[in-house]
């Protein structure tokens, strides 16, 4: 089984990038981020024509998560996370797909640092944590992915000293995602490749990509009931040098099948 992350940027004015994306990938479940489309806008018929089912939940201009599955429909269990039912930001929905709970997250970037919006981030990052920590104890298998607007280590970013006092480099930052992922999660990427320096995000500005000036910020972390089925994971980094393409590109696992009694 393959799962795969993307933070889209747009799903409508990507929706070509995508669609050419799933064709190539054959992905079986896929985590989107940022449509920056409202509920009525999402392109479902799009995608159940290229053979994917769809749960999303929208909102103008700005956020949005979505869930994808091939050849069936997400089951939704959740939309939003609990702990502020004052938070109207579309920036978490969960599903079970093929027998994996999949809980797909934009977290919230979080700059000028310091300041509301990091207080913002860090917040959400907590309420994720002590969620995560529920599905945990669930026992079933889980993989929660997205983009987390965090590079974990001085290996995920480009230059780390010019990011000290950024919201996505800060002390506070890392430490909510170390926390996290002491619970027991697997930071797939990290797993398959411990030194490798891997990127998922290059900005439009500066020139970054040409330089490969990247940073890795779209994770996927998985429970020790699934980790021990994965046999892959990469970046498809050419997405990223695609016309009119998104600042991200695709991150994915590959799992074992699931062993039977």
């Amino acid at each position: 089984m393959k799962i795969a992350t993307f933070n889209v940027n747009g799903v409508n004015g990507r929706l070509g990038v995508l669609l050419r994306w799933l064709e190539r990938a054959t992905p079986d479940v896929v985590c989107l981020q940022e449509l920056k489309a409202p509920q009525e806008k999402f392109p479902e018929q799009a995608l159940r024509e290229a053979g994917y089912g769809a749960i999303w939940q929208g909102q103008k201009s700005w956020n949005g998560v979505a869930i994808l599955a091939r050849g069936a429909d997400p089951v939704e269990v959740r939309r939003g996370l609990p702990g502020d039912p004052q938070d109207l930001h579309s920036r978490y929905i969960e599903a079970t797909v093929h027998g994996i709970t999949v809980g797909c997250l934009y977290l919230p970037n979080g700059n000028p640092a310091p300041g509301p919006k990091f207080d913002y981030k860090l917040k959400w990052f907590e309420r994720l944590t002590n969620h995560a920590a529920k599905l945990q104890k669930s026992k079933r298998p889980v993989v929660l992915a997205g983009d987390f607007n965090v590079m974990p280590t001085d290996l995920d970013v480009y230059k780390p000293e010019r990011w000290i006092d950024d919201a996505l480099f800060r002390p506070e930052t890392r430490a909510a995602f170390h926390k996290l992922v002491k619970q027991g999660w697997v930071d797939a990427l990290r797993k398959l490749h411990p030194d490798e320096r891997i990127y998922t995000f290059w900005d439009y500005f500066r020139n970054a990509w040409p330089r490969n000036a990247g940073l890795r910020i779209d994770h996927l972390l998985l429970n020790p009931v699934v980790a021990k089925r994965l046999v892959g994971a990469g970046v498809d980094r050419e997405v990223r040098g695609w016309e009119k393409t998104s600042d991200h590109a695709p991150v994915w696992i590959e799992l074992k099948a699931a062993k039977t009694l």
